[in-house]
């Protein structure tokens, strides 16, 4: 039985060989006998000690014991599998090795479960051994936005915008770390006491982060933001209600003519997404470079080179940063430069491509309104430890960004493309900006749902004659402000 995939035992080792069993016979159970030595010692329960117990709680005693058989079961597997060549297993063949290994240790252990309880079983073995564990279930559950570890025994997820419990949980502390370390090992990277949080990302894409000990205090923090598998386009995002047909054609506009473009906004206001959405536009003829710290973006055209920077080894060396990849970037003749997020040194180098002949650059920074994203600039450029004078910083601003796209996530968990704002030059000090579309809140449903409607404000477009010299006749009327059409 199950030897497809077993370990094989060494020839010179002093274990002394199980005895075999025949395919079609169950194996015989001394009464009187402990399980076989290879497996855990079970200790069955008199019958009667939960008779007087309510339902809830025997059905709480049951998991329980599940749980540490499960577990019992899962230490068994990675003694008996060889895990090197489970890469390349069927899924078909491993789940069947795994459901063989499974009953021989229940009947060894003298635990009897039904169907249910069994078939259950072998699923979360399955998931254990190949997987992440529990959060498989909510890996494969595609109502799931994001999952919010806070310790072994509490599990957050998001659906729809709304946080909720869920009733997964780990065994323990131990379990939750060995789960976290499976993950950051398979991307080259390592979590512990003297690098206690790690960015990574998941073999589907997702992007995962995670804080342990000593820095989280009560069990390690977990986040993941599930990778969406559909790209969503901009029709979907139209449908959906985040803007309307009218801000999708100026955004079009000013994609194709190369506006250097910066899209604002806080965390989980679907920065990323909107950026997915414009990079829709870039004509596919161009070579396009991207740049993140943990790979999210997920461009439809031909040409794309992507890079994905790294931390530093255990000896403090080998770091790659985000600017260093701009650097080298700018030598490898890219038409446009996508960098996932700026949030550091690298904003002056950005800032110098936008403004050095790779027009159509486009990054997202953290900022809740078109104003905050440029202050944000200002003051990243001043972290960075270059003296210059505020006028030339915020001339330096305004030659390189053409517009603001703000992304909000509103108080009932919906995204909203709230402002698109053009950077039209200088003013004395002050760098002049003007909003041509927004999002115009009207009032709160009794569900607690947003009411309101995007709008023109009624300003004429800065970058009218570049549009049309590129062939994009924008009519007038798209800029004028609405009476409440779209309603959210």
């Amino acid at each position: 039985m199950f030897s497809r995939y077993k370990k094989t035992t060494p020839k010179n080792s002093a274990a002394p060989a199980p005895a075999p069993v025949a395919a079609n016979t169950a194996p015989v159970i001394d009464a009187t006998s402990h399980a076989m030595d290879s497996h855990p010692k079970v200790t069955r329960r008199p019958a009667q000690a939960d008779t007087f117990l309510a339902p809830e709680e025997k059905h709480k005693k049951r998991q329980e014991r599940l749980s540490e058989i499960r577990l019992e079961l899962h230490k068994l597997l990675l003694d008996s599998l060889n895990l090197a060549v489970l890469d390349h297993a069927a899924e078909g063949d491993l789940r069947h090795e795994i459901a063989a290994i499974t009953d021989e240790a229940l009947s060894d252990m003298s635990v009897v479960l039904n169907r249910t309880e069994r078939n259950q079983l072998n699923e979360e073995l399955f998931d254990e051994v190949t997987g992440l564990g529990p959060l498989e279930p909510l890996l494969r559950d595609d109502t799931v936005n994001d999952i919010l570890v806070n310790g072994p025994q509490q599990i957050f997820v998001e659906r729809d915008g709304k946080l909720e419990l869920s009733p997964i949980t780990f065994k323990d502390e131990k379990h939750l770390l060995r789960i976290i370390d499976k993950i950051v090992s398979a991307v080259g990277r390592r979590v512990d006491e003297s690098n206690p949080y790690v960015d990574a990302r998941l073999l589907d894409g997702s992007r995962f982060n995670a804080m342990v000990s000593p820095i989280a205090v009560d069990g390690s923090l977990v986040s993941i933001r599930k990778f969406k598998k559909e790209k969503l386009a901009i029709d979907d995002l139209v449908n959906f209600g985040a803007f309307t047909e009218e801000m999708a054609a100026y955004l079009q506009a000013a994609v194709a003519t190369r506006l250097n473009i910066i899209v604002s906004g806080g965390t989980g206001s679907g920065k990323t997404t909107a950026l997915n959405a414009l990079s829709s536009f870039i004509d596919n003829s161009e070579r396009i470079l991207t740049i993140e710290d943990t790979a999210e973006l997920q461009l439809q055209q031909t040409h794309v080179g992507r890079m994905e920077s790294r931390p530093a080894n255990v000896e403090g060396k080998g770091a790659v940063t985000q600017r260093d990849c701009l650097k080298n970037a700018l030598r490898m003749r890219p038409d446009r430069i996508i960098v996932g997020e700026t949030r550091g040194e690298e904003v002056i180098d950005m800032l110098q491509a936008m403004n050095t002949g790779h027009d159509g650059s486009m990054t997202t920074i953290h900022a809740n309104s078109a104003r905050d994203g440029v202050s944000r600039l200002e003051n990243m450029i001043a972290m960075t430890g270059i003296e210059m004078p505020i006028k030339a910083v915020r001339s330096q601003i305004a030659a390189a960004v053409n517009l603001i796209v703000q992304v909000s996530r509103l108080q009932d968990g919906s995204r909203r493309m709230t402002s698109i704002t053009e950077i039209t030059g200088m003013e004395g000090d002050v760098i002049s900006m003007q909003e041509v579309f927004k999002f115009q809140r009207t009032g709160l449903t009794p569900e607690n749902k947003i009411l309101g409607h995007f709008t023109g404000t009624g300003v004429r477009t800065h970058f009218n004659e570049r549009f049309k010299m590129w062939g994009y006749e924008l009519p007038a009327s798209i800029f004028e402000p609405s009476a409440g059409g779209h309603h959210s």
